[in-house]
């Protein structure tokens, strides 16, 4: 583009990574819409607020075409909106509550996705930035859920880069570890608790607690995320922060040493 301002559109923008996300775009350059189930003001007003609930077909297909009827283009879409899960055993799960997770934080991606590439394909140009999450590629126990949705944001975005750069669009999936945010205040409990699984998850609970206290903020991974949507040639993976000496981890030391290492850190017996 010229002298107008690149369009971008910012889900689960009400706070942390996707507020700062959003706010630093703006101050880079761009034209903002964040989103969040509600919609309302952003905080300071630099950037407008769309209501939308990835969950819903209907509320996505909304709230992109309001924007289109808008802008008329979007040149970069951040899909942060997603929720936690406390530290619960996999079994503690009902299959509905595994479903829920899914459907947001995976679906949630998939549903954006099919609403914002027929446009870019269109325009012949664009940029795609997925949240994801270290535990998409580092195992953590008592979070196998939450972990699975983000091995499959990391296998889609590998993908869909794949399928869609002929059509000059890019796609990039950034991937934090512990970050100190209102979102890790509210985590999903599961359902179907177990005595059995309670003390050692009241433990790893205080473990992550601890961690967070000393966490970089969301303003961390909102540069990291700023720099993908800039990059000339984007990398497929950006690992802000803590995540890069895990990813490093993940890739380097031998199974056993990283499966001693999880276990220690969260205080498991060997």
């Amino acid at each position: 583009m010229s002298l107008k301002k690149k369009i971008a559109l910012v889900t689960g923008a009400s706070s942390g990574i996707g507020e700062s996300t959003a706010m630093q775009l703006a101050q880079a350059g761009y034209q903002v819409y964040g989103t969040s189930r509600r919609g309302g003001t952003a905080k300071g007003g630099s950037f407008a607020m769309l209501p939308l609930d990835v969950t819903s077909d209907e509320s996505v297909d909304a709230a992109v075409q309001q924007l289109m009827q808008r802008e008329g283009r979007i040149d970069l879409l951040v899909n942060n909106a997603g929720f936690g899960v406390a530290p619960a055993a996999a079994e503690e799960s009902s299959l509905d509550q595994a479903r829920a997770i899914f459907d947001t934080n995976f679906f949630g991606i998939v549903r954006m996705t099919r609403a914002v590439v027929p446009h870019m394909r269109q325009q012949g140009s664009g940029r795609i930035i997925n949240i994801g999450s270290v535990l998409g590629f580092l195992p953590m126990p008592y979070m196998a859920l939450y972990s699975a949705t983000k091995h499959a944001v990391a296998g889609y975005s590998e993908a869909l880069d794949h399928e869609l750069r002929t059509l000059g669009i890019r796609v990039s999936v950034v991937e934090p570890a512990y970050i100190n945010t209102p979102f890790e205040a509210n985590l999903m409990q599961a359902d179907a608790p177990l005595d059995a699984y309670r003390a050692i998850c009241v433990g790893i609970e205080k473990r992550v607690k601890e961690v967070l206290v000393t966490a970089d903020g969301p303003e961390v991974v909102a540069e990291m995320i700023v720099k993908a949507a800039q990059a000339t040639s984007p990398k497929l993976h950006y690992t802000p922060g803590l995540a890069k000496r895990m990813q490093l981890l993940r890739r380097f030391a031998p199974a056993s040493v990283l499966d001693a290492g999880v276990r220690k850190d969260l205080r498991l017996p060997a």
